[in-house]
């Protein structure tokens, strides 16, 4: 398939899977792109879709940036999924430790220019992964951020060169606890205390009643995003 009959493929598709489940979005991409892979933060929205992929394709790889700076929680979370699903997920590091990145950027480069450490420990380990690869699974939704509003349930990725799956783009926040809820899905316990985002350690706090549920990340920068997603 050449990239314009996967351009014209990727826009019918995105029509036809609009008001589709994301079981059904799954189905077809692991199955049209067999050399498919799924990124997993491990928050609520990503757990959802190791059950998912579990249930329709377990040989299919997921992995995850492991920044150094994640909550001891999240490393929990993964462990705990690892147990009961009996998964292997692909660990994928930064080329700087942390050591590293402060002997040639200073200390706590996460308060100085969050980009550029966002760059290093995440878009780069990030880039270098997705080669690897002709499709990706994401757990983005719609109504997250202003920045994700317009995400299709699969569209070309233009940042990184590849076909993108979102499978819960429609979802709302309470599609994904019902999901995890009737299904008794492992969470990381950080969202039952006011963490509705989680990232780094370094860069999420607590949300407040009423403040947007991304507000806990970054907080006090105009950084929105950590640039994985265009």
């Amino acid at each position: 398939m050449n990239f314009f009959e996967k351009e014209a493929l990727i826009r019918q598709k995105a029509e036809d899977f609009e008001n589709a489940s994301a079981e059904t979005v799954i189905e077809w991409a692991v199955r049209t792109f067999p050399n498919i892979t799924f990124a997993c933060s491990f928050g609520a929205e990503d757990v959802v879709l190791v059950d998912m992929l579990q249930k329709i394709s377990p040989k299919t790889d997921i992995f995850y940036l492991d920044t150094d700076f994640h909550f001891k929680e999240t490393y929990e979370t993964r462990d705990r999924l690892v147990a009961h699903y009996g998964l292997e997920f692909v660990q994928v590091k930064p080329l700087s430790t942390p050591e590293e990145q402060a002997a040639e950027h200073g200390d706590e480069l996460w308060k100085s220019d969050p980009n550029a450490c966002c760059n290093i420990r995440k878009v780069e380990p990030l880039t270098r992964i997705l080669g690897k690869y002709e499709a990706w699974i994401t757990g983005i939704r719609r109504d997250q951020a202003p920045t994700r509003a317009n995400a299709k349930k699969v569209e070309y990725d233009t940042k990184f060169g590849l076909v993108k799956f979102n499978p819960l783009a429609s979802w709302t926040s309470e599609d994904v606890w019902n999901y995890i809820r009737s299904n008794e899905v492992i969470y990381n316990p950080l969202h039952d205390r006011n963490y509705p985002s989680i990232g780094c350690e370094h860069c999420t706090r607590q949300v407040m009643p009423g403040e947007d549920p991304r507000a806990g990340r970054w907080s006090g920068t105009e950084k929105t995003e950590c640039g994985l997603h265009k």
